[in-house]
């Protein structure tokens, strides 16, 4: 690749130089480099001939900034590349690639058992009637579902016109949680991956720089818009924070700033599987026996995290051990049932050492009395701070 013809953005500049990009701007008409104007996502934008630069920042640029391209290329380039031909639908996710490959094997049995059957007419609906009622080709059927004799026939003249599985590709965007749509090769996100999760923590506008300059060295044609990688790179790291944070920043990173914050799943729950527990003031004065004054009483509570049922609660002028164990109680016997995990409040009766809720006690081989009877796992929120998501 030949370093004289590169064009370097406003910021590689700033950055070679040590200035604000705002700077360079300003000076180009004046600067004496040879500069051109591009469109890019935000509007005008600005690129400068690496050639005309001073050869000082020229040698800066060779020895830093081109130096990272060569070694992560060398880097990229131990590992076996992997060709990928660009469909017209582009990336095929794993989903879709099983559905076309269960139409083939579909389509190839319908001709197997049609040209056993005269005439072929009743032969198809002989065959149809058996698939579709499920017990026929138990696992194609898993996978596609019914079908009819249109669809058989259009799928077999596709394949048999192509042969290739690819052509029986259903027809959809890929919108979910795990597939992507985009017309990036399996190598082209490969490489791009490896730089955008590299310890260094590329900027994306970088990661798309050094990806290019490494696909230019390998001789691929055709390489993507910018726009296309910075797409892809806002939905990996939208739907895949956690391995974002653990490659660039570390694991300490991740267990302070994402774990404690994951989003739960509450479709896997069962119902009374996992309590959660907590007490509050009530709004409403009630007389204390014992000082014959006014005071606000307490009601603990313990919520089904899965229906959201307020399954057991307990009234009492004060938060205690008596009163939380009581509104369990009634918890358990409102669902017949005892739950494997409780998620208690922070509070001083809610932590203690009868809960099993105090890790000290617990590393001194005791066991609190549900942990120890009925099996019960006691969570404190300062170790849980969940986010309850649906």
């Amino acid at each position: 690749m030949n370093l004289e013809s590169i064009w370097l953005d406003v910021k590689a500049v700033a950055e070679i130089k040590g200035v604000t990009p705002r700077a360079i701007r300003l000076a180009l008409p004046k600067s004496g480099y040879t500069f051109r104007e591009v469109n890019s996502s935000g509007g005008k934008s600005y690129e400068i001939l690496l050639s005309s630069l001073e050869p000082k920042l020229q040698e800066i640029y060779r020895n830093k900034y081109y130096q990272q391209v060569v070694e992560l290329g060398a880097e990229i380039d131990s590992v076996p590349s992997v060709k990928h031909v660009r469909t017209q639908q582009g990336f095929i996710p794993k989903t879709a690639k099983t559905i076309a490959l269960a139409r083939v094997d579909l389509v190839l049995e319908w001709q197997k058992f049609r040209n056993k059957h005269k005439p072929k007419q009743a032969g198809d609906k002989l065959f149809l009637d058996l698939y579709n009622s499920g017990e026929y080709l138990k696992n194609v059927f898993g996978i596609i579902g019914k079908t009819s004799r249109g669809s058989l026939q259009r799928w077999y003249k596709s394949y048999s016109e192509y042969e290739s599985w690819e052509v029986l590709v259903p027809q959809y965007n890929y919108t979910s949680f795990q597939e992507y749509r985009t017309i990036l090769t399996e190598e082209e996100i490969g490489i791009f991956l490896k730089l955008l999760l590299h310890p260094n923590q590329f900027s994306i506008g970088k990661a798309i720089k050094l990806t290019t300059h490494i696909l230019e060295k390998r001789g691929v044609e055709n390489i993507p818009k910018p726009v296309t990688f910075r797409r892809y790179a806002e939905y990996f790291k939208k739907n895949n924070y956690d391995k974002w944070v653990l490659m660039r920043e570390g694991e300490k990173k991740l267990r302070d700033c994402v774990l404690p914050h994951i989003k739960r799943d509450i479709s896997k729950l069962e119902v009374g599987q996992c309590l959660v527990a907590d007490g509050h003031k009530l709004s409403c004065l009630v007389i204390n026996p014992f000082t014959g004054r006014p005071t606000r009483a307490i009601l603990v509570g313990f919520l089904d995290w899965k229906s959201g049922y307020l399954c057991g609660y307990e009234l009492m002028l004060e938060e205690n051990i008596q009163c939380i164990a009581s509104a369990l109680r009634m918890a358990m016997i409102n669902l017949d049932m005892i739950p494997e995990i409780v998620y208690q409040d922070n509070g001083k009766a809610f932590k203690a050492k009868y809960f099993n809720s105090s890790t000290d006690f617990t590393e001194s081989g005791f066991n609190g009395i549900y942990t120890k009877s009925k099996g019960i796992k006691i969570v404190p929120f300062v170790k849980a701070r969940v986010i309850i998501s649906s």
